[in-house]
Order: structure tokens, then C-alpha cells, then sequence
């Protein structure tokens, strides 16, 4: 088998962290896939209280390797390090605007950075609501500088029938937007014919 592909998985504060668990479950179950894992403090709080007590640990156990957020110079903190792309599974507002404007304090916003310089995709699923001018000018100039915004809506089209198929597709499509052709996860798409 050829070398495994890495890819970054970090995860923020934001409430949605279910996401965040099923994006790594899985790139996991790929045997191509290598997952880096970075979480911060907030999510580790957040991970408890939304998915339960159990949650951090399976996430470690399931990556490849996991990174403390502190480890500055940590492998995925270098551009010689070769992944495939990094998704931010929740992503919140403070992790946004540090990758939108450089701030560079820790190894998740460090990681993130590193795959815009080398012009590799960056998938951010930003989760707050309402916005204000502030949030949305953040997306903006993560946007110009090359990361995708993809807030984690339901697609309700797929008519889901729980919340568990709804977390999965919003998964699936994240794991999509990295266009990583070994990487690929099997999400339910819209065909337009009745």
C-alpha cells in the first residue's frame, strides 16, 4: 500500500463539536488517510458537554496522531510537511478572525496558516448566528487569502430523518471540499430529477 495522506483536522471552541468527531470518524475509516488532530482548550470543554465525556479520548485514540495545541513546532506547523489540506470542525469566531488576520498563537491557527501559504485547501465550517459586519468581514479576508468558508447547514433537500444523517452530510461534504480524490467520503448529493 502507498504512503497514507495526511490530513489536518483541527477543532475550536464552537458549539458543533458532533461535527467535528464525525469528520475524523471518517477520514479514519479510510485506511489512505492519516489524521492529524489538533484541539483547543475551548473545544475540549465543548466536546464534553455536546457529545459526552468519552468523546476526546475516541478522537485521540482514532488520529493518527494528535497535537497538543501549544506544540508550536509541531510537524504540521511547517510547510515541508506534506498533508493534503486541513478542515476546522467547528470553527469559531475567535479561530477565524486569528486565521483571517495572521494571529498566529497557537498550533491549530499555525496549521492553518501554513496550508494557505502552500496553497493548500483549508476548509473552515464557521458556526455563529447572527452574524455581525465584524464576522462577516473576517470571512471575507479569510477568503481573499485563500481559505473556504463553509458553514455547516443542514441540507434539507436530502429530506434527513435525524440529526445523526444531518451531522453526516455536513461531514461528508466538508471532506469533499478538500478534493483529495483517495480522500473522498460518501455524501448523498442533489440530482434535480423527480
Amino acid at each position: 500500500m502507498s504512503e497514507r495522506q495526511g490530513v489536518i483536522v483541527g477543532i475550536s471552541g464552537a458549539s458543533g463539536a458532533a461535527i467535528g468527531v464525525r469528520i475524523v470518524e471518517r477520514l479514519a475509516e479510510n485506511p489512505r488517510c492519516a489524521v492529524h488532530l489538533v484541539i483547543s482548550p475551548a473545544a475540549e470543554r465543548t466536546l464534553a458537554e455536546e457529545v459526552g465525556p468519552s468523546a476526546l479520548p475516541r478522537l485521540r485514540a482514532l488520529a493518527f496522531r494528535d497535537h497538543a495545541v501549544s506544540d508550536i513546532g509541531a510537524s504540521i506547523a511547517s510547510g515541508s510537511f506534506p498533508v493534503g489540506g486541513m478542515i476546522v470542525a467547528p470553527c469559531s469566531i475567535r479561530t477565524l478572525s486569528a486565521v483571517a488576520f495572521g494571529q498566529l498563537d497557537n498550533l491549530l491557527v499555525r496549521a492553518a496558516d501554513v496550508q494557505l501559504k502552500e496553497r493548500r485547501r483549508l476548509v473552515l465550517l464557521v458556526r455563529e448566528s447572527p452574524l455581525h459586519l465584524g464576522h462577516l468581514r473576517a470571512m471575507v479576508q479569510a477568503t481573499e487569502i485563500g481559505a473556504i468558508i463553509a458553514p455547516p447547514l443542514p441540507a434539507f433537500y436530502l429530506k434527513p430523518q435525524s440529526l445523526a444523517e444531518i451531522v453526516d452530510q455536513i461531514a461528508c461534504r466538508a471532506i469533499n471540499l478538500l478534493h483529495l480524490p483517495d480522500i473522498a467520503a460518501p455524501a448523498q448529493k442533489w440530482h434535480g430529477d423527480r
